[in-house]
């Protein structure tokens, strides 16, 4: 095995005990909104940080197996489980790190869900690509995710009143400051997208033979 697939195998096999702690860790927590297991786990999924890296493990273990994938639903997952990743960390990092007092196995998954996923994922496609799998179409199908999941999200919460952000919780800053913070996010995901893009462009001229 080369280096590139052992680089996508190990940040496969750290988001996977990373989601298996928290699983863990989530199923003993029997406070809070969701008393209840099944529905504690399901709301577990919902977070953009568990999806995210649910297609960091996904993706991941497909390039292990095979780092060479030209299918457009492949490159769509793969930049959607890149970017959204990129977008967990940075959003983590200045807004919601420090929130919440953790220790313990709660801590071990949370430093590997949303600090060394994000810089595994964003390393390992600086350094191995693969290369020329971004264009202007997987980055227009790519776009779905995240404003599905915005979509998905509010109308949950509506239902439930339940949101699992601050920056997306409508009870306390209203539809309107949430819309500029989706807005915000939307507009960051765009960014990271286009810049993957001339980036990945600019990588693959400067790999070509001269």
């Amino acid at each position: 095995m080369n280096a590139r697939r052992l680089w996508f195998a190990f940040t496969a096999l750290v988001v996977l005990v990373g989601l298996v702690v928290q699983v863990v860790v989530t199923s003993q927590n029997t406070a809070g909104r969701f008393p209840d297991l099944g529905p504690r786990l399901v709301n577990l999924f919902c977070f953009f940080t568990i999806q995210s890296n649910v297609l960091v493990l996904l993706t991941h273990a497909l390039l292990a197996a095979d780092p060479d994938r030209p299918s457009t639903l492949f490159r769509t997952l793969r930049l959607d489980g890149l970017l959204g990743i990129a977008v967990t960390g940075v959003v983590f990092h200045t807004v919601l790190k420090g929130l919440a007092d953790l220790g313990g196995g709660a801590a071990f998954a949370d430093f590997l869900l949303h600090t060394a996923s994000p810089v595994l994922c964003v390393v390992g496609w600086l350094a191995f690509g693969p290369r020329g799998a971004i264009t202007a179409r997987v980055i227009g199908w790519s776009v779905v995710y995240p404003l599905a999941w915005l979509a998905f999200t509010l109308v949950r919460g509506a239902i439930i009143d339940y949101y699992p952000y601050p920056f997306v919780d409508v009870t306390e800053l209203g539809y309107g400051r949430v819309a500029v913070n989706c807005l915000v996010i939307s507009a960051l995901f765009l960014a990271l997208a286009y810049g993957a893009l001339h980036l990945d462009r600019l990588l693959t001229r400067n790999r070509q033979p001269a």
